[in-house]
């Protein structure tokens, strides 16, 4: 067989991506890749640095491909690729791409961390299958020289290195790049690593060459801000932080901080000033976790609900505290973090994900991002629970949103021991039907209060009160035990832990220090909240034209602890599945981070969100209609047929979702679920 020339051309194929193609014999592996399409990383360009072109070159007989792949069929290993081994080390079996060159077939694998649109799992915000794709990226550059026969500006040289060495034409820079290119070319001899956001801005520029690029995901919560740093190149969660709103002494609830803005000319910006100071604070948290540097930070995303879009942005949030809860704008919003008094890179941008109506934010429009109600083929009810809830509803067909007024409830405000989810918080509630003797398991304590040694875990934290998860779990255990009424009246019972409160009665649920209760308002709180929570869901039901829903997602940090078996025996959602009720955790946080990482999802929850059914609940009669008919456990009229294949309800009271005959025939014992103990 004669030997292969150049002009023959070396038959290449890349897996996984199964591209194939002939390329010229002492192209390397990189440029192969270029010339096939093949998605291979590099910030380098092709110089031996970043060690992102990582690949593995497959030796042996392919009928398949019609290949005889051999290690021989690349160059030896040069001194660049030597050098790039003993800096920072290189795997059994790898080469560089832009060093390795082709002399005859080959079969190369192209590992996940070396493609650029790589897939990235987060379980820390829960984003699985994340194509990684960011708007901002790295290009290391060569640079000619000043020439006096050739006189144009360094700017301009570098837009030609980019149009050359990375196919990017028509660059412009941001005018503080501008201020220190000329320092960044001549301190890194005429190498420049740079910053281009969107592919048509380069906002930010170093000397030699430089692979550190981070970004920060925003969800500022009315009552948390949570702030998750992450790598741009790799799309690793570097370090999350999170803090309380400290906007809360201005008012627990949305509506009171609007209020507080229309009754103090100062407010607005008292409240604008509060949590962008905590937000650059967290920044501080984040890179301080991480070890890195906040001028390394060159993209933020941000969601929220509108107030606090606007309290952000130092918009005016009166016109939400009335009809028609007017937006001063409802569209994405982009501006520099310095606007907004961040101390990161200076280039930075801030990217506000679209609101979708005066009382349905950006945050819900990141949770939509997270959990695609919009492509799927069933009905998904979408709640993120907090003060004023969030409700998508909908599939790829039509999709719905909502907010409902839930209040603080929920989150222990309102509630005689009611406090935040943190150590000392009482969090889940077991009560024995017959004797009515509760146990309940304590946030920073691992056994429950009647496992051997709780005593002694919970010496450090003490028992501090009842966080929202537990306020629902022992309302639902005292309504399945029949203490509490399908109208949420606690009934009088020959019972030491049932006490007479004035004239009402309340429930012991701990002895103490400090006593823990819960009183008749306890449980209305709880009514009036997921009352409004069903009302709001139902009202979405009644527009969308469904009598059930295949699939419930809850959202949130609360939504995330609530146990969906009491979450239903209360009725804070519609019937369902019980198998396809599931928490989804901070969706919201997700969403801001997808947008950060992948460019394309900014385009398409643009074009989601325009397209939502926007329905206002304070102006829908049917609402409080629905509500009213909510306040019942689990609801009044209402049939709960998959609740009741579950759980075993009270068959006492006006609720029409009792279980059928042999339901009723069974005693009341709750929860059957064997993981529930």
């Amino acid at each position: 067989m004669p030997p292969m020339t150049a002009a023959d051309g070396a038959k290449v194929v890349f897996t996984p991506s199964g591209l194939r193609g002939r390329v010229p014999i002492g192209d390397t592996v990189l440029d192969a890749a270029r010339q096939l399409g093949v998605d291979l990383d590099s910030v380098c360009g092709g110089r031996g640095l970043c060690g992102r072109c990582q690949v593995e070159p497959t030796p042996g007989t392919f009928p398949k491909f019609g290949i005889e792949s051999s290690l021989d069929h690349l160059s030896s290993v040069g001194d660049v690729e030597t050098a790039y081994e003993a800096r920072h080390g290189l795997a059994a079996g790898r080469r560089l791409g832009c060093m390795a060159k082709l002399g005859g077939d080959l079969v190369i694998d192209v590992p996940a961390d070396s493609q650029v649109h790589r897939q990235v799992v987060r379980k820390r915000v829960e984003v699985d299958d994340l194509v990684l794709d960011p708007v901002l990226k790295l290009h290391y550059l060569d640079v000619d020289r000043p020439q006096l026969d050739r006189p144009s500006g360094d700017l301009e040289r570098v837009a030609a290195a980019l149009d050359a060495q990375w196919g990017i034409a028509g660059m412009r820079a941001s005018p503080h790049v501008l201020d220190g290119l000329q320092d960044a070319l001549r301190h890194g001899d005429w190498t420049v690593t740079v910053a281009v956001r969107d592919g048509a801005e380069i906002v930010a520029v170093w000397p030699g060459f430089r692979d550190i690029g981070l970004g920060v995901a925003v969800d500022v919560g009315s009552t948390t801000i949570a702030v998750q740093l992450c790598d741009l190149t790799s799309g690793a969660v570097l370090a999350s932080a999170g803090r309380m709103n400290p906007q809360i002494r201005f008012g627990e609830d949305l509506m009171s901080r609007v209020s507080y803005v229309m009754l103090h000319p100062e407010g607005r910006v008292q409240l604008t000033d509060v949590v962008r100071e905590a937000l650059d604070g967290l920044i501080g948290e984040v890179v301080d976790q991480a070890g890195a540097d906040r001028h390394d930070i060159l993209e933020l995303t941000v969601v929220g609900n509108p107030i606090m879009h606007h309290l952000l942005l130092g918009l005016d949030p009166r016109p939400l505290g009335e009809a028609p809860f007017a937006l001063a704008t409802d569209a994405a919003v982009t501006l520099r973090a310095g606007d907004l008094g961040l101390v990161v890179n200076e280039g930075a941008r801030v990217y506000v994900l679209p609101c979708i109506a005066g009382h349905v934010g950006a945050d819900a429009a990141a949770v939509i991002l997270s959990e695609s109600p919009h492509r799927s083929q069933s009905v998904q009810l979408v709640v993120d629970v907090g003060t004023n809830a969030e409700i998508v509803l909908g599939s790829s067909h039509r999709l719905l949103a909502a907010s409902s007024p839930t209040g603080p409830a929920f989150e222990g405000a309102q509630i005689s021991n009611g406090q935040r989810a943190a150590p000392g918080a009482i969090e889940r509630v077991r009560i024995d039907k017959e004797t009515l003797t509760p146990r309940f398991k304590v946030i920073g304590v691992e056994p429950w209060s009647d496992q051997p040694g709780f005593a002694e875990a919970a010496a450090a934290t003490g028992v501090t009160g009842i966080c929202g998860s537990g306020i629902i779990e022992v309302i639902a255990e005292l309504f399945l035990a029949d203490v509490i009424s399908s109208d949420g009246v606690i009934k009088s019972r020959n019972h030491a832990r049932v006490v007479a409160d004035g004239r009402t009665f309340s429930f012991v649920l701990h002895d103490g220090p400090p006593a823990i209760t819960l009183t008749q308002n306890d449980v209305r709180a709880i009514q009036l909240a997921k009352g409004a929570l069903y009302a709001g869901a139902r009202l979405l039901m009644d527009h969308l034209g469904v009598t059930a829903v295949d699939q419930i997602r809850f959202a949130g940090a609360f939504g995330s602890q609530i146990d969906v078996t009491y979450a239903m025996v209360l009725g804070l959602i519609p019937d369902c599945d019980l198998d396809q009720v599931s928490a989804a955790g901070n969706a919201a946080s997700a969403g801001a981070m997808i947008a950060l990482l992948n460019g394309a999802s900014r385009t398409e929850i643009e074009e989601v969100v325009r397209n939502v059914e926007k329905i206002e609940t304070a102006t829908e009669a049917r609402f409080q209609e629905h509500f009213v008919d909510a306040l019942a456990f689990p609801h009044k009229t209402a049939s709960y047929p998959h609740l009741a294949r579950r759980v075993d309800l009270p068959t006492t009271g006006e609720s029409a979702a009792r279980p059928g005959r042999a339901g009723r025939r069974r005693k009341a014992r709750g929860p059957t679920m064997e993981e529930q103990s």
